[in-house]
């Protein structure tokens, strides 16, 4: 029975599990949105909410005790000098989690994990060549 277990095996030995979760930590503090299986970032969601807990106390302890999880020390230094001071007042519920539907190769459920207030930047619609040859002719 597993009783009290609260984690996934996510189909690996505990060593690749876990750098597996702290690489996806690493990755989803660096860029604030990882796209990834939704088991995946259910079982990577804690970890990152515990990473942000402890960027907001700027101490040396705290620093410390996030290196020895993230791999690259510049992703610490991002976390400590603008991720934690963002979220200093927020009480807890830094991620969230969105369905991005079955992924086309193998069916398998795909979600976005983002923090908040990182939403979804729309991207401008490319000018095509007529439009660009337009604004040249105005421009002259």
């Amino acid at each position: 029975m597993r009783h009290l277990v609260a984690s996934k095996k996510l189909g690996r030995n505990s060593a690749q599990r876990k750098a597996l979760l702290r690489n996806l930590v690493t990755s989803f503090m660096e860029k604030e949105r990882i796209r990834t299986t939704l088991a995946k970032a259910k079982a990577t969601r804690p970890l990152a909410e515990k990473m942000i807990t402890l960027s907001r106390t700027n101490s040396l302890h705290a620093r410390r005790r996030a290196l020895r999880f993230i791999y690259k020390k510049d992703v610490v230094k991002k976390m400590f000098e603008e991720i934690g001071p963002r979220f200093s007042e927020r009480p807890g519920g830094y991620t969230r989690i969105v369905k991005v539907g079955p992924r086309a190769g193998d069916g398998t459920e795909m979600a976005v994990l983002e923090m908040i207030g990182s939403e979804l930047q729309k991207k401008s619609k490319k000018k095509s060549i007529k439009e660009k040859a337009k604004e040249k002719k105005e421009k002259k």
